[in-house]
Formats: structure tokens, C-alpha cells, sequence
């Protein structure tokens, strides 16, 4: 067993087929230059410092009692233990580059971090699958907040991946050749348990009518054989609204996607980024307008991306506030996006990889 470790995960973008991964569809992620760093080494408690704010987080017993650092901190550790990994205690120190409330799940990173430092401390080899699972559950299962595998494993895997939810959980990780992000905040705070329960009972409500209509079996919008539906597409129409808006984006989006992903998987790398810009403007209007998770901040910063160079640009996460993300050429062009837009504040970012050991 290593006596120190250090490891480190980057902060991820909603990239592609936002509002997909519920339905058991393929999300994309974009992982980011911007990264959380964990030291640890063996100890008898349990005790980290952030560096960012100083606070310390020192217990012999992970109890949670909400959502803080500490808490966080508590359930990677339990996650870990439940793995049945023992862990006899340690301490460390974190900092991150990621701007907390700014789209890039800069908690999922923490989570990444930690549990794979957890497990290389202890002595326990683990493939990125493990990491990311053992950092979802910790989110999702111990501190009970609603997310999808989206941002662990965006996380743990970095570069672009194509997340596969439905189990067992898929990853492909894919070479996006040039291109640079910028993330534009609209100051504009949200909730994802506000946004996500609406939208799944509207779909789990056009499902039921669905799967009486088509004769399908299915549980839910997780398990519904979603592709069925193309050649059905009279069907759909027949929906009362919103119903039929939202399966209606659930096809497109899945759609826009599948060519996104052929662009960037083509050989052609400046025609790639053009189209996937594109790709990008499209699934806004959806979210925009079949959706209705936008909101005229964020159609607003959409516009101006595009008028200051951007190939495209669209929501990023749940909607109704938070971010948007733009596709520029360069970092010249990226550099005045951010400078032209009416955003709060905004940062350039590029590709990176996933969780790494090590300085």
C-alpha cells in the first residue's frame, strides 16, 4: 500500500443529449481543463482540509448530516466501505480550479477524486468503471441528491464520452481533434429536483399511453423502447400536449446526437466542428422549445456566442438557469465570445482527460 496519494479529476460539460440519460439513453460529456486535486496519506481518523476555504472536515465515524464539503467527504467514504473496502483512516488535503454553481459538476469531481485516492490509499486497484459507480452511488445513494451517471463518469473518464446508462453502464471515450469550450453563466440559480420530477411524470404519463397504443412492455420513460416510435411517429402525434413535445424531443435530441457523434467520429476535423455547432444550436431550440427549460437569459447568451464567432452553443444541465456552453475554433475566438456575451461571468476551457494519479 502507498504510504501518499494524489489524485486528481477534472470538472465536466453537459455536452450532448441533455435530459436523455433518465430515459436510459446515451448522454455525452465533455471533460474540462479545470480539475480537483486530493492528497491523502494513512492516518488513524479521518481528516481533510480545502485549501480553497480552510475548512477542515475531521471525524472517526462518517455520519451525515447534509450536503457540505464534510458530508461529501463522508459519503465517498462510505461508498468505498460499502465496496467492502476497509479503510483505516487518513489525512489530506484538497483544492479544485472548478468554480462551484457553474455547470461543471464540480462535486462529482471532488467525489471522483476522492474515491479514487480512497482506493490506490488502501491498496485496492480499481478501473475507471469502479470509480465512477462508487462516486455516483455516493452522490445519488448516500446524500440523496438526483443526479444520472452524467458527471461522475464524464468525470472519471474525461476527454468526450458517450455515456451508455442503462446496465451494465458503457462508456466510449472519443478524440475530439481542436475546438475550445466557453462556459457562460447567467447568474441565473436552479434546481435539478425542481426541473427533473416535472418532466418525468409528464413522461412517464405519455408512456402508459404509449404502451397501451403500441402494445409494448415497459415499466417506464427508463426501460421504453424509445426507437419503436420513428416509424410510429403518427402516433406520437396523436398525444395531448405537453405530452407530445416531450417524446417528440426525446426522438430529435436522440437524432441530433447520433449525427453529432458520426461528425466527430469522421476524419474531416474542421467540417466536425462546424457541424456539431450546429448539432449544438439545434439541441437548444429543442430544449428551448419542445423542452421549455430555457429561459430568455439563456436564448439570449446563445445569440450572442454566435454573433462573436461560436460554431454553436446550448444550455448545459438541467435549464431554467445556470449555464450556457459555446463550441469556438480557437482560443482567440473563445476569448472574445466570453468578452462579448452579457454573462455574469464565464470561463475558457479545453479537453482534458479523466482521473489521473500522480502530479
Amino acid at each position: 500500500m502507498e504510504a501518499l496519494v494524489k489524485a486528481s479529476a477534472p470538472g465536466r460539460l453537459d455536452f450532448l443529449n441533455t435530459h436523455q440519460d433518465y430515459k436510459g439513453l446515451p448522454v455525452v460529456s465533455v471533460a474540462v481543463d479545470l480539475r480537483t486535486t486530493v492528497t491523502l496519506r494513512r492516518g488513524e481518523e479521518f481528516e481533510i482540509t480545502s485549501l480553497n476555504t480552510g475548512e477542515r472536515c475531521h471525524f472517526s465515524k462518517p455520519l451525515i448530516e447534509g450536503r457540505s464539503f464534510c458530508d461529501y467527504v463522508k459519503a465517498a467514504v462510505i461508498s468505498v466501505e460499502r465496496e467492502g473496502v476497509v479503510l483505516r483512516g487518513f489525512s489530506g488535503e484538497l483544492y479544485s480550479d472548478i468554480p462551484i454553481g457553474a455547470g461543471m459538476a464540480s462535486s462529482a469531481a471532488m467525489l471522483v477524486a476522492l474515491v479514487g485516492a480512497m482506493l490506490r490509499l488502501a491498496g485496492r486497484g480499481a478501473d475507471l468503471y469502479t470509480v465512477a459507480e462508487l462516486a455516483y452511488r455516493a452522490e445519488r445513494e448516500v446524500l440523496g441528491v438526483p443526479c444520472g451517471r452524467l458527471d461522475q463518469y464524464g468525470s472519471a473518464f474525461g476527454k468526450v464520452a458517450v455515456i451508455y446508462p442503462k446496465p451494465p453502464v458503457r462508456v466510449e471515450r472519443l478524440e475530439m481533434r481542436g475546438g475550445v469550450f466557453v462556459v457562460l453563466d447567467s447568474g441565473i440559480r436552479h434546481s435539478t429536483a425542481e426541473i427533473h420530477p416535472k418532466r418525468q411524470a409528464e413522461l412517464q404519463e405519455a408512456v402508459e399511453i404509449l404502451r397501451e397504443a403500441l402494445g409494448v412492455e415497459s415499466e417506464g420513460y427508463w426501460d421504453f423502447p424509445w426507437e419503436v416510435l420513428e416509424a410510429r411517429r403518427g402516433v406520437v402525434e396523436t398525444l395531448p400536449q405537453p405530452l407530445r413535445d416531450r417524446v417528440l424531443f426525446t426522438l430529435e435530441m436522440q437524432k441530433s446526437t447520433e449525427r453529432a457523434l458520426a461528425y466527430l467520429r469522421g476524419a474531416d476535423v474542421d467540417k466536425a466542428l462546424r457541424e456539431v455547432g450546429r448539432e449544438m444550436l439545434y439541441q437548444h431550440h429543442l430544449l428551448s422549445r419542445l423542452y421549455e427549460v430555457s429561459l430568455p437569459k439563456l436564448d439570449q447568451l446563445v445569440e450572442e456566442a454566435v454573433a462573436a464567432g461560436a460554431y454553436g452553443a446550448k444550455l448545459s444541465g438541467a435549464g431554467l438557469g445556470g449555464v450556457v456552453i459555446a463550441l469556438a475554433p480557437n482560443r482567440e475566438v473563445a476569448e472574445r465570445v466570453g468578452q462579448l456575451s452579457s454573462a455574469e461571468r464565464w470561463w475558457v476551457v479545453e479537453i482534458d482527460e479523466g482521473l489521473r494519479y500522480g502530479d
